[in-house]
């Protein structure tokens, strides 16, 4: 019997329909951006898609072909906004890049990339110089800035000036229609050991996870709120926010690099946002400057916190305080990045306040798009009792199934399908919500990023006073948690801690290097020679950092 097929429209789905349907939809909807230069900037989603399209003309001019990729180095902002939508829009792949990574690792990741333009905010000017020579993809380096504040006698040869470029354009252009598997984005993760590895999304991948990110369960957003991304447009696209506030029609506030606690209370009162996403340490930004001058938020009532665990006493803080519904969630690179968010259920709501809390101070509940699972060492299911723990997988739409340029699969199978490992360990109750219980990578995550613990002790084995030297994570009471180096010593050697500690400048980000050394006499090892990571954590949880 012949197969019955819908009779439906074909449309691809394409992440430049997202700008377009805001731009008829939405025309007069304001997007207000903080820029480097310190100023207030305004334009509408009209507007934006008209230079969206000059700027996919643009990159064509340049010499852009399909499958290309423009990389970013800057904040958030419009112009960054813009490049989103004409690089993607036209076929191109855009490669946000961290600029807080060690230089070293930024000119690995974007020759990995083979990135043929470079666009970057003025304010990364002196590392782009440093940069630039190796480099050996980039074909174009663009200062995303006006003609007024270009830059006099750059060493960058034949720097463009990202405003000379979109005005040179007419905007009379079609956006393209083409599979919607086609790679859209790419953004690395440097959460394993090893050299960084980047993770591509495509057309399809990113709407259906901007649909799943503004269903009620998950942002909840919509055209009334007015949504403000702390988290910046390098951390996985801003966790896909810049897609569904024109997906929904919601005004747009761009904080830039103002990301202090003054800064941002002010723009988040003048602008009257509503709605905002971010890691932890910015909400304790935020949280002591409002403190401090007794201050309270007008507009504010919702906030998604994740990149590391959001600490129960800011969430209460956040509540009882402010006023400001905390919703936690839980993700990662390789899923676009969002996994699951918590919220309450219908069946919850007769419980009393502590025991809602208690539900929402896990990571919560899967959205539709995103399935999971815990399984023993051996690829055997456990049971979703809250209690038994085991290694998390997931599988979805937006997921990644490989990484950029590595033919190995990370796959695993379970029950006969392909799901991805995430490196996490967790319990899932009997109403679906999970907790993270332990990593089993031995990275640190400080602040919402991660730093990677082989990457310290192959610094700190180089110095030739070091025996051996593992590095773990300690509790930060403002960045969750910071590095902390257990050196072994050679017999006879001299070394201190300042000493150790000032090895590292100049080897890894400053932000990156150890808070404190711990010399001891040996190190704890496995009958295989591996360090015992969790034994060296117990034997230092009651370590205290310095905190100057």
């Amino acid at each position: 019997m012949a197969r019955l097929m819908g009779q439906m429209m074909q449309m691809p789905l394409m992440i430049s329909s997202l700008l377009v349907h805001a731009a008829r939809h939405h025309g007069d909807t304001e997007i207000v951006s903080k820029r480097v230069e310190g100023d207030i900037h305004r334009y509408t989603y009209q507007d934006a898609e008209l230079r969206a399209r000059k700027l996919a003309q643009a990159f064509a001019r340049l010499g852009c072909e399909p499958g290309d990729r423009v990389a970013t180095l800057a904040w958030n902002g419009y112009r960054h906004f813009e490049i989103y939508y004409g690089a993607s829009g036209s076929e191109l792949v855009c490669h946000t890049i961290n600029p807080r990574l060690f230089p070293e690792q930024i000119a690995w990741i974007a020759n990995d990339a083979a990135d043929k333009v470079l666009c970057f905010d003025l304010n990364f000017l002196p590392l782009v110089e440093k940069l630039a020579p190796q480099l050996s993809s980039v074909k174009h380096f663009v200062a995303m800035v006006g003609r007024s504040h270009m830059p006099a006698g750059s060493s960058i040869p034949g720097l463009l000036c990202y405003e000379d470029l979109v005005d040179g354009e007419d905007g009379v252009y079609r956006w393209p229609e083409f599979d919607e598997n086609t790679a859209s984005s790419i953004c690395y993760t440097s959460g394993t050991t090893g050299n960084p590895k980047g993770a591509v999304y495509s057309h399809r991948s990113t709407l259906l996870h901007t649909y799943g990110l503004a269903l009620p369960d998950g942002m909840g957003v919509g055209a009334k709120d007015v949504i403000l991304p702390v988290v910046p447009m390098f951390h996985v696209n801003a966790w896909g926010t810049p897609y569904a506030a024109p997906m929904i029609g919601a005004k747009l506030v761009f904080p830039g690099p103002h990301l202090d606690g003054k800064s941002l209370y002010e723009l988040m009162e003048a602008e009257k946002v509503t709605f905002s996403a971010g890691v932890p340490t910015v909400w304790l930004g935020l949280i002591n400057f409002a403190q401090a001058g007794k201050l309270k938020f007008s507009t504010l009532r919702r906030t998604v916190i994740g990149g590391s665990a959001c600490p129960p006493a800011m969430m209460r803080t956040l509540e009882d305080e402010f006023d400001v519904e905390v919703i936690h969630a839980w993700g990662m690179t390789e899923m676009s990045p969002l996994g699951t968010l918590s919220k309450l259920k219908a069946k919850h709501a007769s419980l009393d306040a502590e025991a809602q809390r208690r539900i929402l101070e896990k990571q919560g509940k899967v959205i539709f798009g995103v399935d999971m699972e815990i399984i023993d060492d051996d690829g055997a299911s456990l049971p979703w009792d809250g209690k038994a723990s085991g290694n998390l997988v997931v599988r979805g739409p937006w997921v990644i199934q490989s990484y950029y340029q590595r033919p190995e699969s990370p796959l695993v199978k379970v029950n006969g399908r392909d799901w991805f490992p995430t490196g996490d360990v967790a319990a899932i109750d009997a109403d679906a919500y999970m907790q993270i219980t332990d990593r089993s990578k031995d990275v640190i995550k400080s602040g919402g990023e991660w730093i990677s613990s082989i990457d310290l002790e192959n610094i700190a084995m180089g110095h030739p006073a070091v025996l051996e030297a593992a590095a773990i994570a300690c509790r930060h009471p403002k960045w969750d948690e910071r590095p902390l180096l257990v050196v072994v010593k050679k017999p006879g050697a001299d070394l201190t801690r300042e000493q150790m500690l000032g090895y590292f400048e100049g080897r890894i980000a400053k932000w990156q290097i150890p808070d404190d050394v711990a010399f001891v006499s040996e190190i704890p090892h496995t009958a295989t020679g591996k360090i015992q990571k969790l034994k060296l954590r117990e034997l230092f949880k009651d370590h205290r950092l310095p905190t100057n």
